[in-house]
């Protein structure tokens, strides 16, 4: 039987995390935040939900899982540095609640493609970061406050955290299982 520190990760939560779409939280510290219009890639999310579960009564319940969904998959997914590529769903979506690290201030326009190098210190700073939910937007986000943790200051990375982040959602590799919370974070049983 499941308990509040037992997580399921299933082949459709792995797809629906693929498809978060990360924005950058300006409160605080500023941090990675899932967009809250559009969590999944379009302002429908209870239809991005159900495209990938097939399950129409669930989305809610199926949407605040994934918030220790995503805790499960920063601490536990496997990404190589390199160079990657995605497409930009924050080009098409209102930047006044969250922002976009790529967003020129003056013209409000951002990339529809971004290209990065992700370093084996961006991946190390994502399974750190401090997720949580963020009741007030219905979303995901890492502590603005403490995007990492009790770690004191930020990292010279920090405001790369954005697509960084993005980037290991999208790329990143790790099968379905059941996972445990314990004091060191998420871990496979």
């Amino acid at each position: 039987m499941a308990d509040a520190n037992t997580f399921e990760l299933t082949l459709e939560r792995i797809a629906l995390i693929r498809r978060m779409v990360v924005a950058w939280n300006r409160e605080g510290a500023g941090a990675p935040i899932v967009h809250p219009d559009a969590p999944y890639g379009s302002t429908d999310r209870d239809g991005d939900i159900f495209n990938v579960t097939g399950d129409d009564d669930g989305a809610d319940e199926e949407h605040r899982a994934l918030g220790d969904g995503l805790a499960v998959f920063c601490a536990n997914a496997v990404l190589k540095p390199g160079r990657y590529a995605y497409h930009n769903t924050l080009a098409k979506l209102d930047s006044s609640d969250v922002g976009d690290v790529f967003r020129d201030d003056a013209t409000g326009e951002t990339p529809e493609h971004v290209t990065f190098d992700v370093t084996a210190e961006h991946i190390a700073l994502v399974r750190g970061l401090a997720i949580r939910w963020d009741a007030s937007r219905d979303v995901p986000a890492v502590d603005a406050d403490a995007p990492y943790g009790a770690r004191t200051g930020l990292p010279e990375q920090h405001h790369e955290m954005q697509p960084a982040l993005q980037i290991f959602l999208r790329y990143a590799d790790l099968g379905p299982g059941a996972f445990r919370r314990a004091a060191e974070g998420w871990r496979p049983v």
